[in-house]
C-alpha cells in the first residue's frame, strides 16, 4: 500500500508542476488518462489552482449512486469538467486518504504548498441523495 504522506506530496508537486497551465483545459483530459491513481492527484491539484486563480470559494465534487461524477464551482453559477467517473471514484479516495477523514459526514483542513505560499483548503464529506459529495472549501 502507498504511503499516503507521499499522496499528499504528490498533489504538491502537481501544483508546481502545472501552476502555469490552462487548468480547466487540463481537468477535461483527465477522464481519459489511463494512470487514474494519478489523474484524480492532478484534478486535486487543478481544482486548487483553478480555485485561487478564479476566486472560487468551493469546488464540490457529487459521486451519484450510479457511479456518475459531477463538478461545480461556486464563484458563479459554472459547472467545471468533470473528472470523469473512474478518476472521479479516485480524487474521492485520495483526498480519504490524505485528510484521513472517515464517515457519511466529516470535515477537516488541507494544507497544500503551491510553489512559495501556502493554501488551506477545508475538505467536507458528506452523503447526498444516495452518493457522496466532497467540497473543498477555500479561503475563510
Amino acid at each position: 500500500m502507498e504511503d499516503k504522506r507521499n499522496l499528499h506530496l504528490k498533489v504538491q508537486e502537481h501544483c508546481d508542476c502545472m501552476a502555469t497551465t490552462d487548468y480547466l483545459e487540463e481537468m477535461s483530459k483527465l477522464a481519459a488518462d489511463a494512470d487514474q491513481e494519478d489523474a484524480a492527484l492532478r484534478w486535486v491539484a487543478l481544482a486548487a489552482l483553478h480555485a485561487v486563480n478564479a476566486g472560487a470559494k468551493k469546488i464540490s465534487l457529487l459521486q451519484a449512486p450510479d457511479g456518475t461524477v459531477t463538478v461545480q464551482a461556486k464563484y458563479r453559477p459554472a459547472m467545471l469538467p468533470a473528472p470523469g467517473n473512474e478518476v472521479g471514484a479516485k480524487v474521492i479516495e485520495a483526498l480519504r486518504s490524505i485528510t484521513h477523514l472517515e464517515g457519511d459526514k466529516a470535515k477537516g483542513p488541507l494544507a497544500l504548498g503551491i510553489r512559495n505560499d501556502s493554501l488551506d483548503i477545508q475538505v467536507k464529506f458528506k452523503k447526498e441523495k444516495g452518493g457522496d459529495l466532497v467540497s473543498l472549501k477555500f479561503g475563510g
